[in-house]
């Protein structure tokens, strides 16, 4: 009986992952009809959709469940901003502890780090030097407006796209100011708060995160000189994915119009993980993204994996060949690349955490 209810269950969750497959389908190939105003730092900030059922999770703060939550903590914008942490056993020694930042990805909230199985891997993996173990970090995004297609247009989430991250803070340029990312300074507020309250190794200060999450972790690492090194799991080109109106192109340097943007930690160190065949195209789009970085020397490792984990060579064109992610996917690449995007890959967690061990800030390029 209990095997029949599991397979029942099983069929159900594939119908739903077909149903909402097929919706990314047909509206992914859709252009964006929406007008934007393009700046210096690529599209608007984010409008906020306080009040709206956000994803999965219909909830303002996360539970952290079996860790602590940090906030409220109101942003610029007046919204409350919440966090996970997730401590490991105290050290005999009171040595100082890396800190891992996990950022969600979107219509999911801070409590889906549970299900990347790095909870139970803080409490004693290695990412040396000294005691085993480090700090686990879940910032909570916003509920905005995205470029995405629906459902994911507006939820849960990070705005990658407004991309005013200068280490500084506000700035101004042309005569207009220009607030920072509204949510790079939350993630900012909360690894200042575990820093100033726990025993951080401030040369071990590494992020990570899944799709919206991953762009975001991508966009801030390559703007925070403090964030050692980033390993990401299927994340979109956060110059330049979809629907986005205002894409531009990274550089490490003055940027020569509003189409560049000027990079302030352009060669942090970066694994990147994802799927031959993931939702909406992500594959070749991320291909253009790491062909960037490699162009101003960001050597990015990037790890393409088959449905059962296993590195291999190439994207698949069944889930979509447009660099700029849609385009032309088929109906059974759309169902596969959906029903891969939403696992996390545990096989490679070690690989990652081994990744990030190898990076501890001002030790190089070496990989």
């Amino acid at each position: 009986m209990r095997n029949k209810v599991i397979r029942r269950q099983r069929r159900t969750a594939d119908v739903l992952i077909a149903i909402f497959a097929l919706a990314m389908l047909v509206v992914v190939r859709a252009t964006s009809a929406a007008e934007s105003s393009c700046t210096p730092f690529g599209d608007q900030p984010a409008e906020i959709q306080n009040g709206i059922v956000s994803g999965f999770i219909a909830r303002h703060s996360p539970s952290c469940f079996r860790g602590e939550t940090l906030g409220p903590w109101r942003d610029s914008d007046g919204t409350e901003r919440y966090a996970c942490l997730y401590e490991p056993a105290p050290t005999a020694s009171g040595a100082s502890l890396p800190l891992v930042v996990f950022l969600h990805g979107s219509l999911v909230n801070a409590d889906s780090v549970l299900a990347t199985g790095l909870v139970p891997k803080s409490k004693n993996a290695d990412l040396g030097p000294g005691a085993p173990g480090f700090y686990l970090l879940a910032p909570e995004g916003r509920e905005t407006s995205h470029y995405y297609a629906a459902p994911d247009d507006r939820g849960l989430g990070w705005d990658n796209w407004y991309r005013q991250l200068t280490p500084s803070g506000d700035m101004t340029s042309g005569g207009t100011s220009y607030k920072e990312n509204v949510d790079a300074a939350a993630i900012d507020h909360f690894i200042d708060l575990v820093n100033s309250s726990r025993k951080v190794d401030e040369n071990r200060i590494y992020i990570t995160g899944w799709s919206n999450g991953a762009a975001m972790a991508l966009l801030y690492a390559l703007n925070r000189p403090r964030i050692a090194a980033a390993a990401v799991y299927s994340a979109p080109d956060p110059f330049s994915a979809f629907m986005d109106a205002c894409p531009q192109t990274p550089v490490d340097h003055a940027p020569a119009s509003i189409s560049e943007l000027q990079l302030f930690n352009p060669h942090v160190p970066i694994v990147h993980v994802r799927n031959a065949c993931d939702i909406g195209g992500i594959c070749p789009n991320a291909l253009r993204f790491v062909a960037q970085l490699h162009g101003i020397g960001n050597q990015v490792d990037d790890v393409i994996v088959d449905s059962d984990g296993r590195q291999v060579s190439n994207c698949d064109p069944a889930c979509g060949t447009n660099p700029n992610g849609g385009g032309e996917i088929s109906a059974s690449g759309a169902f596969r690349g959906f029903k891969n995007h939403v696992r996390w890959p545990t096989s490679w967690n070690d690989a990652m955490l081994e990744f990030l061990k190898k990076h501890p800030r001002g030790a190089g390029p070496a990989r």
